[in-house]
């Protein structure tokens, strides 16, 4: 059925000068311990939870192998965790991408790509509670490589679905009431799971 299925929806190959979009639900998991022994307490660990939001990006087809991607979102929002004080803070953020890909097949029904670029992640309205109520937490913006890995299956002409995974190096310095906590490093994977076009 699978296979009956991709047959009937014709695959048109790239061509240069091709736009691709794709919109889906997204989510952002950060690595654990993502600032550790905070203010020189062994064990007092900041973890960053996941987020989840929608996500988009555009593609321009350089040529059928070579696209450059935007990638977009809505904001995602973390909590933030303090080791045995539960959650102490939360934060909203935009990691914008650009990236450079490589599509292998570009004439198939099946399209695996491959990408590499540059991220820049910014921190707004972040919030604390808990044990940090009343105190003011700023978390700077981060620029970072980022990769991706991912595959657009035709559903109709024109049409696909699409799966896509990427790591991003995000790291951002943490103040306290203006005092430094160091540096909380996210570097998340971050994946998508699309409906996309070609026009």
């Amino acid at each position: 059925m699978a296979g009956a299925f991709l047959a009937g929806a014709a695959a048109r190959a790239y061509e240069a000068g091709d736009w691709v979009a794709r919109a889906g639900i997204w989510g952002v998991f950060p690595k654990s311990d993502n600032l550790t022994n905070l203010l020189g307490q062994p064990g007092v660990n900041i973890d960053v939870d996941d987020g989840y939001s929608l996500g988009f990006n555009f593609t321009y087809m350089v040529n059928p192998n070579i696209g450059i991607e935007l990638l977009l979102a809505l904001p995602f929002r973390h909590d933030i965790e303090l080791t045995g004080a539960g959650k102490v803070a939360d934060t909203l953020q935009l990691p914008p991408t650009l990236f450079v890909q490589y599509h292998f097949m570009p004439t198939s029904n099946i399209r695996p790509y491959a990408g590499i670029g540059l991220n820049y992640t910014f921190f707004f309205n972040e919030d604390t509670t808990g044990a940090l109520s009343g105190t003011s937490l700023s978390l700077d913006p981060s620029w970072g490589l980022a990769g991706e890995l991912g595959v657009d299956i035709d559903v109709a002409p024109n049409w696909f679905v699409n799966g896509v995974v990427s790591y991003m190096d995000i790291d951002t310095k943490a103040k306290l009431n203006g005092v430094s906590l160091g540096t909380v490093e996210i570097d998340p994977w971050v994946v998508g799971i699309n409906i996309g076009t070609r026009f």
